[in-house]
């Protein structure tokens, strides 16, 4: 038996091993990862609605310490306002037609008048005549009350077409002509008019030719339940005392101006253009409708959106916007088919499912 050597141990062995000694090699330690600084990605809005949006905000806060609920009819008629639109209000009596319009009216700093349509009423009655005049031994030009920036019809139905048909050249063109003398509305000039759809009795019909020229027919429904109690406890509480007299001025002629003319440089993508020419290309070719609509139709749904847009607070017009103002663009400038409106088909039907079969575009 040999003797262990501890001499003959191969020179690059080691002698002794250390299990225990860490064998792992050095590794720097790397300094945590900072996080890249975030860029602002904000992007401003190409035309500054910050004004418009607090005096449209202002303007609703008045009116809804008077109307309960009806928040859409207050956007349309709005949306009318800064489009520069006309607007027909229709619903059976009592549902605050009137006090809408007269309420509106107090929050801006215009002219206003109030007709009330009659079936003994003339044209002279509401454009104005020549009176003649004994100092100057001349006839001078006396303006009738549809000389305002905010008129308000009431009852527009009750008329005969004679004097309905005075509203025509005033309500497009913005102007009037008299005896050959041409007089031009100071803008703003906005109508409302207001008609009741059930009474028939001494009421004429509206010729399509001037319902053509609302912006916006608006039809107005009766309150809900939670409505109508708050209708009858805020009336309850005024104990005789006006409920218009506590309503501010929030826009003047000059702000009004200016914002119509921001509400014209809100964008249109050339696809949503396209959008609204399709909806009322399919008003002319279904089968349910007699009467399509017009190319002013599609001029009226293109400055409608960009209206929406606007009071939404965007400089761009998105499809929504076009989907909202169909329907009371729409609604009255078309026919149904006498066998659909026997059936109880409404314009507002089959408008929305035009609406609806139109493709969205992305």
């Amino acid at each position: 038996m040999t003797e262990f050597d501890n001499n003959n141990i191969p020179e690059n062995q080691p002698e002794n091993i250390n299990l225990e000694k860490d064998t792992t090699p050095d590794v720097k330690p790397v300094p945590p990862a900072t996080e890249p600084e975030s860029e602002d990605i904000t992007f401003g809005a190409r035309t500054d609605l910050s004004n418009l949006q607090r005096s449209i905000n202002a303007v609703k806060q008045q009116l809804n310490t008077v109307i309960v609920g009806q928040h859409k009819m207050i956007d349309q008629l709005l949306v009318a306002i800064l489009s520069n639109g006309h607007v027909l209000l229709e619903g059976v009596p009592g549902v605050a037609k009137t006090i809408t319009a007269k309420l509106l009216s107090k929050t801006l700093s215009l002219d206003f008048s109030r007709i009330q349509f009659t079936p003994d009423l003339m044209p002279s009655d509401i454009l104005g005549t020549s009176v003649f005049d004994l100092s100057k031994s001349e006839f001078t030009f006396k303006k009738g009350p549809i000389f305002s920036h905010f008129v308000l019809i009431d009852e527009i139905n009750r008329a005969p077409a004679k004097t309905q048909a005075a509203l025509f050249e005033v309500m497009e063109e913005r102007q009037i002509t008299v005896e050959g003398s041409t007089y031009t509305m100071e803008a703003p000039f906005l109508v409302i008019a207001t008609q009741n759809p059930i009474e028939q009795e001494g009421t004429y019909r509206l010729p399509e030719a001037q319902l053509d020229r609302f912006l916006f027919k608006i039809t107005i429904d009766y309150p809900k339940l939670d409505e109508e109690i708050s209708i009858l406890q805020r009336e309850n509480a005024l104990q005789d005392r006006n409920k218009l007299e506590k309503i501010e001025r929030v826009l003047s002629q000059a702000d009004i101006i200016k914002y119509q003319a921001l509400v014209k440089q809100v964008m249109v993508e050339p696809q949503l253009i396209e959008y609204i020419a399709k909806i009322v290309i399919n008003t002319r070719e279904n089968a349910f409708l007699y009467l399509g609509a017009s190319p002013r139709a599609s001029i009226a749904i293109l400055n409608a959106a960009k209206g929406y847009a606007a009071l939404r607070g965007r400089d761009f017009v998105t499809p929504d916007d076009i989907r909202d103002s169909a329907v009371p663009v729409l609604r009255h400038r078309v026919v149904v088919a006498p066998e659909r409106e026997m059936e109880g088909i409404s314009s507002e039907q089959i408008i929305k499912q035009i609406i609806d079969t139109v493709e969205i575009p992305r």
